[in-house]
């Protein structure tokens, strides 16, 4: 099993900055897939950025040359940095693992969630 730690939301304005942080733990050598989703009041979660052991990030159009997702393996931790916030960033945000190697975007494709942390960005 692997466990996910969100922390970092939060209510911010418009322009603003937050970095999420996942902590993970457990059997983390099985991941190898790492993702942030998010999920806006009346609306589907949708795939925000994914990283895995290979290749580049994958990002969302809507955040491109704004969030930056990374990991720091000594501390077992997955990060989002999101810069130049907007209203419409609001939501719950939650990290995922997977045991899959290639990018998946389908939440389904993941094994593990963290329990989400709220970000509100305020106009």
């Amino acid at each position: 099993q692997v466990q996910l730690v969100e922390s970092g939301g939060g209510l911010v304005q418009a322009g603003g900055s937050l970095r999420l942080s996942c902590a993970t733990s457990g059997s983390i050598f099985s991941i190898n897939g790492m993702a942030w989703y998010r999920q806006a009041p009346g609306k589907q979660r949708e795939l925000v950025a994914a990283i895995t052991n290979v290749g580049r990030p994958n990002y969302v159009d809507s955040v491109k040359g704004r969030f930056t997702i990374s990991g720091d393996n000594a501390k077992k931790t997955v990060y989002l940095q999101m810069n130049s916030l907007k209203p419409e960033d609001t939501g719950i945000y939650y990290c995922a693992a997977r045991r899959g190697r290639s990018f998946a975007q389908a939440a389904a494709m993941y094994d593990y969630w963290g329990q989400g942390t709220q970000v509100t960005v305020s106009s």
